[in-house]
């Protein structure tokens, strides 16, 4: 656990202690809870919550629906048919699992973005943010794979767009398009394949999220500040942390029932605002829609994907120094799966001292700059891969590539940080002041008069 000085799990009956000397499981939920927690914590931290209550969601109702689908081309269709009409609240599990999806990622990208505005990733936190990127991409390859299994029209179409990005790889392409498919072309095997592995995914991830809550608690959480929790004594540490249970399972809670609250509004009323007409008409591979158009979620990187056209200067020159070895496509996918291993490799690509954005000022017009850049990329990933809107995925290409690789170095070079404060104790007694506006009092019991 955190090497924060804090009381620790003392067993006091003779059962508790037979069983703490067997199995300590009281103690690691005991030190669990009562972990030392930084005091000054925003509301950006609640998506932690948010997450981990999406993930059991998925897994409970995708068990369910797992119970009444049927993993083979000629019936799976009708058996989501099947689930939405005659299955008893059939059709509502579908709904939850189908939008929790979308929450699910949602919450993801927020939570990214947070630990890249807070650095989250910087020392000593680097492994606990590369596991949490190996949950993200995880969560896109199980998301990816249950998009198939309604066998509509999109999902049919889907996979084999995105399954033939993998032919586009020199040499070995075909073949790893094959054993990703199970045979030539999309069909049972590949269904079956995926059905099986969009159900087993979910537990890795779920092994993964515990490794990744045992890696900040080891290294203690990150805060809006970026300066580290006092460690020398337990008086210090007790200055700038508050026990996690009960200021922040609560905390955690009253956000986790509002973001449920707007969630159950979405199912109940606008279940597919935001899905795709084509994936209730049955797979054809006669027929061929006008848009193949992924899941929100997937509209970034798809862009990414699209940007690179045979035209386009970099890709004519890579294809002359390899001598025809990369294409327009395969420079496309490459450009795809890069975008996501530069976030991967932040940590060494950030060479501020400064850990929080919120002391670096030239920081945080490249950072929301990019904010901004991630929405238009995932409007450009909806639009017709053609005309202006191949323009501005390529232009929103570049900034991605440019924040990560040559922005981020360089501002550790030339930018000057403001001043951090000494102590998180420091930083939550000047936001106390700052919203009481009447000092430290807001910290203090009122004296009692004497008699």
């Amino acid at each position: 656990m955190s090497g924060i000085p804090h009381d620790h799990y003392e067993p006091k009956s003779n059962g508790a202690k037979w069983l703490h000397r067997r199995l300590p499981i009281v103690s690691l939920i005991y030190d669990t809870l009562m972990i030392p927690t930084p005091k000054n914590l925003n509301w950006m931290w609640i998506w932690g919550v948010v997450l981990v209550f999406c993930l059991v969601l998925q897994i409970v109702t995708g068990v369910v629906l797992a119970m009444h689908y049927t993993a083979d081309v000629d019936l799976a269709f009708a058996s989501v048919e099947h689930i939405m009409r005659n299955v008893n609240s059939g059709h509502m599990m579908r709904y939850i699992h189908q939008n929790g999806a979308m929450l699910f990622f949602f919450a993801v990208y927020l939570h990214i973005f947070r630990g890249l505005y807070y650095g989250s990733y910087k020392a000593p936190r680097e492994v606990t943010w590369i596991i949490g990127m190996l949950i993200y991409i995880l969560m896109m390859a199980t998301a990816f794979m249950g998009y198939v299994l309604p066998w509509g029209q999109m999902s049919f179409w889907g996979a084999t767009v995105i399954t033939g990005l993998f032919g586009a790889i020199p040499g070995i392409g075909d073949m790893l398009q094959a054993w990703l498919l199970g045979g030539p072309a999309v069909d049972n095997p590949t269904l079956t394949r995926f059905f099986s592995l969009h159900y087993l995914l979910p537990f890795a991830i779920l092994g993964l999220v515990l490794v990744h809550i045992w890696a900040f608690h080891t290294t203690g959480n990150n805060n809006p500040t970026g300066v580290e929790v006092r460690r020398n004594s337990r008086e210090e540490a007790e200055k700038d942390t508050l026990p996690f249970w009960p200021y922040f399972v609560i905390k955690d809670l009253f956000a986790l029932v509002v973001v449920l609250l707007i969630f159950w509004i979405v199912v109940a009323f606008m279940p597919n605002f935001l899905g795709h007409t084509d994936n209730y008409i049955e797979a054809d591979p006669l027929v061929t829609p006008a848009e193949i158009v992924p899941e929100w979620y997937f509209l970034p990187f798809y862009a990414i994907l699209r940007a690179f056209t045979s035209d386009v200067w970099v890709v004519i020159a890579a294809n002359w120094v390899t001598f025809g070895l990369i294409d327009a496509t395969f420079f496309g996918v490459l450009a795809m799966f890069g975008a996501i291993f530069v976030m991967v490799l932040v940590p060494w690509l950030d060479t501020s001292r400064v850990r929080s954005g919120r002391y670096r000022p030239m920081f945080k017009w490249w950072f929301w700059l990019f904010i901004v850049n991630f929405v238009v990329l995932t409007w450009a990933g909806a639009m017709p891969a053609e005309g202006i809107y191949t323009t501005i995925a390529l232009i929103g290409t570049a900034y991605w590539f440019a924040y990560f690789l040559v922005i981020l170095p360089l501002l550790g070079v030339f930018e000057k940080p403001l001043p951090e404060p000494d102590t998180i104790e420091e930083d939550f007694k000047a936001t106390v002041k700052k919203t009481s506006g009447n000092g430290d009092q807001g910290l203090k019991p009122e004296p009692v008069p004497s008699e």
